[in-house]
């Protein structure tokens, strides 16, 4: 039974309600959301964003309608992309721009690194990770390999990478190449956002 995964906050498909796959998995709150894309928001019009663990696909369709110029959803379990298809069909985002994609994230990104290419022929400007958060170590994972020099390959060079997480489980500062600029806190959720060394200002 599908669940509430919120509503849009702004942009071309604001107020549109959102279905969540169901109440094994933990939508962006409104307030999470509120936060995450008022950081995010001078570097959306035209960004390319990466929606990993994608859940309902919330993220990337807020960025959507907020400018992004192309989102990215990587989600494993079948009926979850359904839905994501469902949300952006419902909010009149769907189309070329929104690729969604049936894998596990890990494997999705190390099998994109080695093509030596990113998806859809340029990098992503903001990524976000999201997995479930039992899932420290795949979290880790995920930040350790966008932090790799290769990583490079999937990132702008200006780009963002937040990890969502439980606030007691918070990733390191520095990730190789990733370096923490600030952390937001909203209950039992954190957001830490992360830069490429180097780029951390502005």
């Amino acid at each position: 039974m599908a669940g509430d995964a919120g509503r849009v906050i702004a942009g071309t498909a604001a107020g549109r309600r959102l279905s969540a796959p169901g109440p094994g998995t933990r939508p962006l709150s409104d307030r999470v959301k509120q936060t995450l894309f008022a950081i995010l928001e001078p570097r959306l019009p035209g960004a390319r964003f990466l929606d990993l663990c994608a859940g309902s696909g919330a993220a990337g369709i807020e960025a959507l309608s907020r400018g992004a110029a192309f989102a990215q959803f990587v989600e494993q379990d079948g009926r979850t992309c359904k839905v994501i298809a469902e949300n952006l069909a419902r909010t009149g985002l769907g189309g070329p721009n929104a690729v969604v994609v049936r894998a596990e994230a890990e494997t999705w990104l190390t099998a994109a690194l080695q093509a030596a290419a990113p998806p859809a022929g340029a990098p992503f400007d903001l990524v976000l990770l999201d997995p479930p958060y039992e899932q420290t170590a795949l979290l880790g994972s995920l930040l350790a390999t966008l932090a790799e020099p290769a990583g490079g390959a999937l990132l702008g060079a200006d780009a963002w990478v937040v990890a969502k997480h439980f606030w007691r489980d918070a990733p390191p500062p520095v990730i190789g190449l990733l370096r923490s600029t600030r952390e937001r806190r909203f209950g039992e959720t954190s957001l830490t956002f992360y830069r490429r060394a180097g780029t951390e200002d502005g």
